[in-house]
């Protein structure tokens, strides 16, 4: 029986002009891999705005019938690769979406408890990015805008009757940030990458490595969820 991973990722927002989990998640869905030869993967990139996760969300698990989700955005000022364990209750007011739209309370679903726990086998998961030089950190803050937001919608979802079994979160940096604490620069300012690097990488060259490398590494995960599904 074919499982179906659903991947997604989203589009740009206040602060991030270019946001690279919209490239991963459509960039993954294009590779094949002997290993996910028995998968179908779907890729959806969310435009970053409360309406669109709460509208598109629950059409994409009806249609599609997501054995698992991966979901992928990008954590600004990190340097490495999170996978969240918890989704919170707590969305912001303060910050307005990609449309200019500002939650009206605190609390995602009223009468729910603190934070859901992911779906995921958390020590293989880590393990399959390790394989391509990816360490990344276990985190319980996935924030409290669009990302945590989407989280804890598909763990609502996971709860229903024929959810998804796995959901899992994955938190990127910017990709010219990372790679940098493996090459101690995380201190240093990016303008000076090209001097300060031993290989003297340019900025433009560093993010090509480290994208084809996190694009290996998160292609091991989804090997690593779909062999979790078996």
């Amino acid at each position: 029986m074919t499982a179906t991973i659903l991947v997604t990722g989203f589009g740009r927002f206040p602060g991030a002009p270019l946001n690279p989990a919209a490239d991963l998640a459509t960039a993954l869905v294009r590779r094949r891999r002997p290993a996910l030869a028995g998968v179908r993967l779907v890729s959806h990139v969310f435009a970053t705005r409360w309406d669109a996760v709460d509208g598109t969300l629950p059409r994409l698990v009806a249609q599609e019938k997501p054995d698992a989700v991966l979901l992928l955005g990008v954590a600004g000022r990190a340097d490495r690769v999170r996978i969240e364990q918890v989704a919170r209750n707590r969305a912001s007011v303060l910050f307005p979406d990609a449309g200019g739209a500002r939650r009206a309370h605190l609390g995602i679903a009223a009468g729910a408890p603190f934070f859901r726990r992911g779906r995921f086998p958390a020590a293989a998961l880590r393990a399959a990015l390790r394989t391509h030089g990816i360490d990344a950190a276990s985190s319980r803050n996935a924030g409290t805008y669009l990302c945590n937001f989407a989280y804890w919608r598909a763990l609502e979802a996971a709860d229903r009757d024929g959810g998804p079994r796995l959901v899992v979160f994955v938190h990127v940096p910017p990709l010219h940030r990372l790679g940098l604490h493996r090459l101690g620069l995380h201190r240093l300012g990016l303008h000076r990458l090209g001097r300060a690097s031993p290989r003297r990488l340019s900025r433009r060259c560093h993010v090509a490595v480290e994208r084809a490398r996190l694009l290996a590494a998160l292609e091991a995960l989804l090997v690593s969820i779909a062999a979790a599904l078996r």
